[in-house]
């Protein structure tokens, strides 16, 4: 019991250590905004434009068929994903389909994103998307 006491010490360091993450960009910020085009019903009249809150935007990492993370769009719009490695990402939201019409289908609107180094930060183009 005296030796396992002893080691105890030893098992907390090498789980510590263990358990450090990998380097990442740790100051890469990837933010946007969803700006909505607000149409009539059948999509032959703009009635308004504005940033959108409270909208789903999602984000797939490289080559993933299905998506990774997703964030809702603050008060005015906004989104962001944080601490994301080098690499090619797709993010999107989605959008009312104004070819559709009447069935109400939607898209997707998607900006593809790539980080290329640490500490970048990426500011992409407001995601459009139709209401």
């Amino acid at each position: 019991m005296r030796n396992l006491l002893n080691l105890l010490p030893f098992i907390c360091f090498v789980c510590m250590i263990s358990c450090e993450q990998d380097e990442g960009v740790e100051d890469f910020i990837h933010q946007g905004k969803v700006w909505v085009r607000d149409y009539n019903g059948n999509f032959t009249y703009l009635i308004d434009t504005f940033y959108a809150g409270d909208v789903d935007v999602f984000i797939i990492y490289g080559d993933d068929d299905v998506y990774s993370d997703k964030f809702a769009t603050n008060y005015d719009g906004t989104y962001r994903f944080d601490y994301l490695r080098e690499g090619s990402y797709k993010v999107f939201a989605y959008s009312k389909d104004s070819a559709s019409y009447p069935s109400e289908k939607e898209i997707a609107v998607i900006k593809e994103v790539k980080v290329t180094e640490k500490d970048q930060e990426i500011i992409v183009e407001d995601i459009v998307i139709l209401d």
